[in-house]
C-alpha cells in the first residue's frame, strides 16, 4: 500500500508504525506515490497522513511565542494514540474530559500531574474514577459541582472556570459553561472556602476559533481579581488556565497576533514568576498534521443548473463527484465544528473549470462536502486531497452505511526522529 521506496525504515511509537523519512517529510508529493501505488494495485480506499513532523513544528511554534505557558492538549480534539503518544514524548499535559480520556493517556505512561480534568459537570462515578487515578486538578462553574465534588473526592484541587468569552469566535463556549466573573465567581470561592475545598486557581475559554484576541486580556483582569479574593479567603491560588481558542492553520486572527495580547496581558496582570501558567491547545496541535486523501467514487454529469440554482445555466454542464470519506466520516467537522473544507485535485492537470458539488459516500442526501465549487473535471478513480484535517474530524466519525475510516499512515522525518 505504502510506497516503501520513500521511506528509509519503520519505527515504534506506542504499538503504531511510523514511516521514517530521509528529508523532511512534504505532504503533498507522498501523498501522490501513496496514490499511484494504490491505483496500480486498483486500491481505492481513502487514507490519511499523519505527518509527525508538522506536529513538532506546531510545538516548537508554541514554545517560542508562549514559552512561560504550559500546554495541556485538549484530548477531545483528536484522540489518535499516536499523536498523543508524540505529545506524550514532548512534555506536554493534557486536558481530559472523561474517564475514557483520562485512561487513554494514563495507558501512555502520562503522570496523574500532567492531566487536569477540565469538565466544569462531571459524573459522579467519573469523579470517584479521578481520585482513583491519582488526578486532582479539576475545573468547577456551580455550587452544585462543589458539593458534588466534596462527596466523591477525598482531595480535590480545584480551579473555578468563568464565562469569558469572544463574542465572534467560531464555537462561543460562555453559554454552556463558565461562572459569572464579577459576582457568581467570589461567592464560588465563598463556598469553597467554607466547605474546605481547596480552590488553586482561575480557568476560561474565550471560545473555539477565537477571533478577537483581546478577550484574552478581558480573562487575565477577571483571573487577577478573582486570585485576590481567593488568596484572602486562604486559598492557595497558584495556577492561570487560559483554555483553548488558539487556531489550527491558517487563521485570519494569527496565533502570533494572539500570544502577542496574552504575553502583554500576562506581563501586566500575573508579573509574579510563582503563578503556573497553562493553556488547553486543541486543534492548535491537531488540525494540521493530517491530510485526507479521498477517492472519487462516482462521477455524473448534471445540468449546471442543478449546482448553481441558476436557470441561466440550464445548458451548461455541471459535475457531481462522490467520494469515500464524508460527514459521517472526517468531515463530521462540518456539522459539528463549523468548518468548511476546501479540496482539490490530488495531481495537477491543466482543464476548463466547470461548477461541481463534491458528496460523500453515504445515502444521506445531508452527506455534501463542497458545492458550487469550480473544478476541473474528475474520472472515477481520481484523487482528491484535503489538508488541515486533524480538528474535530477523525475523534467524531462514524463507519455509518458500513463506510471505513481513511487508512492511517504516519511519518516522520529521520531529524524529527
Amino acid at each position: 500500500m505504502e510506497p516503501t521506496v520513500m521511506f528509509m525504515r519503520k519505527e515504534v511509537i506506542g504499538d503504531t508504525k511510523v514511516n521514517v523519512t530521509e528529508q523532511p517529510v512534504d505532504v503533498l508529493p507522498l501523498a501522490r506515490a501513496i496514490a499511484d501505488a494504490k491505483t496500480l494495485k486498483e486500491n481505492d480506499d481513502a487514507f490519511m497522513i499523519i505527518n509527525l513532523d508538522a506536529l513538532y513544528e506546531r510545538f516548537k511554534l508554541w514554545r517560542r511565542e508562549l514559552p512561560q505557558i504550559e500546554p495541556f492538549y485538549a484530548v477531545k480534539c483528536n484522540t489518535d494514540v499516536t499523536m498523543i503518544q508524540a505529545l506524550a514524548h514532548l512534555g506536554v499535559g493534557f486536558d481530559c474530559a472523561s474517564r475514557e480520556e483520562i485512561d487513554i493517556v494514563m495507558r501512555m505512561g502520562v503522570s496523574n500531574e500532567r492531566i487536569i480534568y477540565a469538565n466544569p459537570c462531571k459524573t459522579r462515578s467519573f469523579i470517584n474514577h479521578a481520585e482513583q487515578k491519582g488526578v486532582t486538578m479539576m475545573t468547577f462553574d456551580n455550587a452544585e459541582e462543589l458539593e458534588k465534588i466534596a462527596k466523591h473526592h477525598k482531595c480535590p484541587e480545584l480551579i473555578l472556570r468563568i464565562a469569558v468569552s469572544d463574542p465572534t469566535a467560531t464555537c462561543p463556549l460562555n453559554l454552556k459553561f463558565g461562572a459569572e466573573p464579577v459576582k457568581a465567581a467570589p461567592e464560588l470561592l465563598k463556598r469553597a472556602a467554607e466547605l474546605g475545598i481547596a480552590v488553586i486557581g482561575v480557568s476560561f475559554h474565550v471560545g473555539s476559533g477565537c477571533n478577537d484576541p483581546s478577550a484574552y486580556r478581558l480573562a487575565l483582569s477577571h483571573a487577577r481579581n478573582l486570585f485576590d479574593i481567593g488568596l484572602a479567603l486562604g486559598h492557595k491560588m497558584e495556577i492561570v488556565d487560559m483554555g483553548g481558542g488558539f487556531p489550527g492553520g491558517e487563521h485570519h486572527t494569527p496565533f502570533e497576533k494572539i500570544a502577542a495580547v496574552i504575553r502583554s496581558a500576562v506581563g501586566e496582570f500575573f508579573p509574579e514568576p510563582e503563578v503556573r501558567l497553562i493553556a488547553e491547545p486543541g486543534r492548535f496541535f491537531a488540525a494540521r498534521p493530517f491530510t485526507l486523501v479521498a477517492n472519487v467514487v462516482a462521477h455524473t454529469a448534471v445540468p449546471a443548473e442543478k449546482i448553481t440554482k441558476n436557470a441561466n445555466d440550464a445548458a451548461a454542464t455541471g459535475h457531481m463527484y462522490y467520494i469515500n470519506d464524508g460527514v459521517y466520516g472526517s468531515f463530521n467537522c462540518i456539522l459539528f465544528d463549523h468548518v468548511h473544507p476546501v479540496g482539490r485535485p490530488l495531481f495537477d492537470q491543466p482543464g476548463e473549470l466547470y461548477p461541481s458539488t463534491i458528496w460523500g459516500p453515504t445515502c444521506d442526501s445531508l452527506d455534501q462536502i463542497e458545492d458550487k465549487k469550480m473544478m476541473r473535471v474528475l474520472d472515477v478513480g481520481d484523487w482528491m486531497i484535503y489538508e488541515d484535517m486533524g480538528a474535530y474530524t477523525c475523534a467524531a466519525s462514524t463507519t455509518f452505511n458500513g463506510f471505513a475510516r481513511p487508512i492511517p499512515i504516519y511519518v516522520i522525518s529521520e531529524r524529527t526522529w
